[in-house]
């Protein structure tokens, strides 16, 4: 941990840093702390007392660690920033498949999370979606219509699913849906992670006129804990160079377009 504040600096910067010392360093020391910041050990105390109780925190005997809401916010955080221009660019070709006033599901992951915050240069559009992160992107998207399927909070992400999600999709027909993958198998396989999940991708394709599936090349050539299908059950697949070459035939044999970019 390295910090460089003087006693003058206001209350809120010492409290970015405790929490930003944290994300580094997973805990931290009162005594370490007020070394860094240059400000008393009962400062400290009071920064972090302050700190937890907007839940940023949880204080121990001598220091702190952060809490479960944090942690999760900073690796969610991290996810988004993994592989981002290849996301953000798969995203722009994603678009351009949609067309002013169609209904589209978007899926959980990062990469569609990446195609939400292109579509509110489309009009009329009506998104479909159990992400909560997706959801919160585009609530004050003009010309948008926002659906929120219902369901239980799949632990460890933004994201809805189980049997309330699946009866919710029932409620629905869409003309296209982009989903991503845990992974995605030489073979063509696609994974998740979560068996509830896997039944839901099924449900969305199901509903959905076309599907398009949205995978950087860090996905390929892996496995995860539940096939979902194949990408023979998408009609679009968007992926970038990365992608291994003798994959990218296999993808084509089974795919109606593969798109590299």
């Amino acid at each position: 941990m390295s910090i460089s504040l003087r006693k003058k600096w206001p209350a809120a910067v010492r409290r970015r840093c405790i929490a930003d010392a944290l994300a580094r360093d997973t805990a931290v020391s009162i005594a370490d702390l007020a070394v860094e910041l240059q400000v008393s050990e009962m400062t400290v105390r009071r920064d972090l007392e302050v700190l937890e109780k907007s839940e940023s925190i949880q204080r121990t005997h001598g220091g702190a660690v952060l809490s479960d809401r944090m942690v999760f916010e900073f690796e969610y955080r991290e996810r988004q920033k993994a592989h981002l221009e290849q996301k953000q660019a798969i995203a722009r070709v994603a678009l351009d498949l949609i067309e002013p006033g169609q209904r589209i599901i978007l899926d959980t992951g990062t990469t569609t999370l990446q195609l939400a915050r292109l579509l509110s240069s489309i009009q009329g559009l009506t998104v479909i979606t159990p992400s909560l992160a997706v959801a919160s992107e585009l609530q004050f998207a003009d010309d948008l219509e926002v659906i929120l399927l219902g369901g239980k909070i799949h632990k460890g992400s933004p994201d809805l699913t189980g049997p309330v999600t699946e009866h919710c999709l029932e409620l629905f027909a869409a003309d296209w849906v982009f989903q991503g993958a845990e992974s995605i198998g030489l073979d063509g396989s696609v994974y998740n992670v979560d068996l509830h999940l896997g039944r839901v991708d099924r449900c969305m394709r199901e509903k959905s006129s076309q599907s398009c599936l949205l995978a950087d090349s860090s996905k390929i050539g892996q496995t995860a804990l539940v096939r979902t299908g194949s990408l023979g059950d998408f009609d679009f697949f968007i992926t970038d160079a990365g992608a291994p070459g003798q994959f990218l035939q296999t993808a084509k044999r089974l795919t109606n377009q593969v798109c590299v970019v």
